[in-house]
C-alpha cells in the first residue's frame, strides 16, 4: 500500500487536483521516495508502455539470435498484436466469469462494509489530529486492475474546503492509515477480490468534519501532549 502526500512522493505536484476524487493510476506518474525493490518493480509493471515492450522482446531478440527468422519476423505485425492483447486481457486481466467468480455477493458485502468501517475510523481521527472542524474528508483507496500478480494500492484523504486537495498527512497520520486499513484479516488482496467482482476500482470513504466527536478530538489532544481547554 503506497500513502500519497507531500511527504511519500519526488514528485509531490501530482497531487494538485481541481476535483474529487482525485485519481491517479493511469493518469500521473506516482514517484515514491523511499520505496523498496518490490514496490518499485511492481509501479514498473503498471506502465502499459513497458508492458508491451516484454511482451515482443521476443520479436526483438529472436531474428539477432538465428538470422533466418528476420524475414519471417517483420512480416508478421497481426502476430505482434495478437500477442499483446492476449497479455494485457487474458493473461493480465480477468474475464467478466472470472472477475464475478471472485467472491460471493454477501462476502462482498461484508468486506465493504469492513473497509467503510475502518476507513471512517482512520478518517475521524486524523480530522481530530489536524483539528479540522468544516468540509467532507474523503478516503480514496485506489487499486490496478491487473491481475494474478501483487495488488498495488494507493490511498490518499482528499478534502473539499476551502478548495479541492489532497490532505498533507504527518508521520502518525501515515501509521494510523497503514495500521488501520488492511490487516491479515482483510488484506488488499480481499479488497482487490471484491473490486474485480464490482469492475469498479476506486473506492472512496466521506466523513464530515463537524460529525467528528468532542471525545475524539479532546483523544487527539492529549496525545499530542497539548492541554485540553
Amino acid at each position: 500500500m503506497l500513502i500519497l502526500t507531500n511527504g511519500t512522493l519526488w514528485n509531490p505536484g501530482v497531487l494538485e487536483t481541481r476535483s474529487l476524487p482525485k485519481k491517479f493510476l493511469g493518469r500521473v506518474p506516482v514517484i515514491p521516495s523511499g520505496a523498496g525493490f518490490r514496490t518499485w518493480m511492481r509501479l514498473l509493471v503498471e506502465m502499459q508502455p513497458l508492458r508491451f515492450a516484454v511482451t515482443l522482446l521476443p520479436f526483438v531478440v529472436s531474428p539477432i539470435l538465428v538470422r533466418d527468422l528476420a524475414v519471417p519476423v517483420m512480416q508478421a505485425p497481426a502476430l505482434m498484436v495478437i500477442l499483446v492483447v492476449l497479455v494485457e486481457l487474458k493473461v493480465l486481466r480477468l474475464t467478466a466469469k472470472g472477475r464475478a467468480g471472485q467472491v460471493g455477493p454477501d462476502e462482498a458485502a461484508r468486506r465493504l462494509d469492513t473497509l467503510v468501517f475502518r476507513g471512517r475510523n482512520c478518517l475521524r481521527r486524523i480530522a481530530a489530529r489536524h483539528d479540522l472542524q468544516e468540509g467532507t474528508l474523503r478516503l480514496v483507496v485506489e487499486q490496478s486492475e491487473l491481475a494474478r500478480i501483487a495488488p498495488l494500492t494507493l490511498v490518499s484523504v482528499q478534502g473539499d474546503t476551502p478548495a479541492p486537495h489532497v490532505l498533507a498527512l504527518d508521520r502518525e497520520d501515515r501509521e494510523l492509515l497503514s495500521g488501520g486499513l488492511f490487516d491479515e484479516a482483510f488484506s488488499e488482496r480481499d479488497l482487490l477480490a471484491v473490486n474485480h467482482r464490482d469492475n469498479r476500482y476506486v473506492r472512496e470513504i466521506s466523513q464530515e468534519a463537524r460529525a467528528v466527536s468532542a471525545h475524539a478530538r479532546l483523544a487527539a489532544l492529549l496525545d499530542r501532549g497539548a492541554p485540553a481547554r
